[in-house]
């Protein structure tokens, strides 16, 4: 692999070459990165598309600095993440998806920033979302389901991170725990399962590690039209609300029972608002979709429920307050 570099960028990949090409393509145009030691690494999840032609032909090239394909036979975004942390040996890692374009100056901006802030875990930038098409109407208001991230115009300390550009210390990796053992599922095929981002970021905080935002860092998310459509969503915001429940655990304090009683008691007048929502929006004729979104949110926080307590109760007790956090919460979460 030769000399560690400063910053590793990985990118995890199932059957997008496309996208993939793309964002290669940004990479390839990185600017003043004359000072910092980068390199790019391709996790293949499974592809079966043109995913090693497209890397060769970039390697080719020379202009995306010691890009190299590796592979990862286990389905899914959380262990295909884990080969690239265990495929690469630079002190930071930046974990860029398929469908994200950097903006020229990335990489030297969060190279600049985890430099002058020594002490924290982990960084994320602005994520913009870029619509192929123009979105519905409705998809409005809900760019939260589809990785957006915008803490306004200066640095701060948040509570998590997007996955999307996040740039994690690999000391703060090995503290928490998460590479030996991850606890929750993240994007396996075409399922829409979540959850890995959120605990990837709360156990880094878990182990003392502070996140911060810097809105230097830009990228574009790359929103396809079968992305905005109204059911595809409707099942995103059903997995996002699992992911909630189990992250809330994630940073429960005191145990399987008081998480279970608090957390019932949450869901369940969740559930009776949306219920009245989806009512008023038959009624009314109008604003169903809205109505629609908040159940399907409710409706995933009770899966989420659901799916903790069926757990064996070893798994449930590693998974309850295992990331508490150890340093102060910040004022503005992400």
């Amino acid at each position: 692999m030769g000399e560690p570099g400063f910053i590793d960028v990985v990118i995890c990949t199932y059957n997008h070459a496309a996208l993939l090409n793309r964002a290669l393509e940004a990479l390839a145009r990185q600017r003043e990165t004359e000072e910092v030691a980068w390199s790019v690494v391709v996790v293949d999840n499974n592809c079966t598309d043109e995913t090693p032609a497209v890397v060769d032909a970039h390697a080719a090239t020379g202009r995306v600095p010691g890009l190299r394909r590796v592979s990862e036979p286990e389905q899914g975004l959380t262990p295909a993440r884990r080969r690239g942390v265990r495929a690469t040996t630079a002190p930071w890692i930046a974990f860029v998806d398929d469908d994200c374009l950097l903006d020229e100056g990335w990489v030297a901006q969060a190279a600049a920033f985890v430099r002058d802030h020594a002490e924290i875990g982990g960084m994320g930038g602005r994520v913009v979302l870029d619509w192929e098409t123009p979105p519905p109407r409705y998809v409005h208001g809900y760019g939260w389901a589809l990785a957006a991230q915008d803490h306004g115009a200066e640095p701060k300390e948040v509570g998590s991170l997007a996955g999307a550009g996040m740039v994690i210390r690999r000391e703060a990796l090995d503290a928490c725990g998460w590479v030996e053992r991850p606890l929750l599922e993240d994007r396996v095929g075409e399922r829409l399962v979540s959850g890995g981002d959120v605990e990837l970021t709360l156990r880094v905080r878990s182990a003392g590690y502070a996140l911060w935002y810097n809105p230097a860092c830009v990228l574009r998310h790359v929103v396809g039209s079968g992305r905005t459509a109204r059911r595809y969503l409707a099942r995103l915001i059903y997995g996002l609300g699992i992911s909630q429940t189990l992250a809330d655990a994630l940073v429960w304090p005191s145990g399987y029972d008081g998480w279970r009683d608090a957390t019932r008691r949450q869901v369940r007048r969740l559930l009776v608002e949306a219920t009245r929502q989806i009512r008023r929006a038959v009624r009314r004729r109008r604003a169903f979709t809205p109505a629609l979104f908040d159940a399907s949110f409710a409706s995933g926080r009770y899966a989420g429920v659901r799916q903790i307590e069926r757990m064996p109760k070893e798994e449930r007790d590693r998974l309850i307050g295992c990331a508490v956090p150890r340093v102060a919460s910040p004022t503005e979460t992400a």
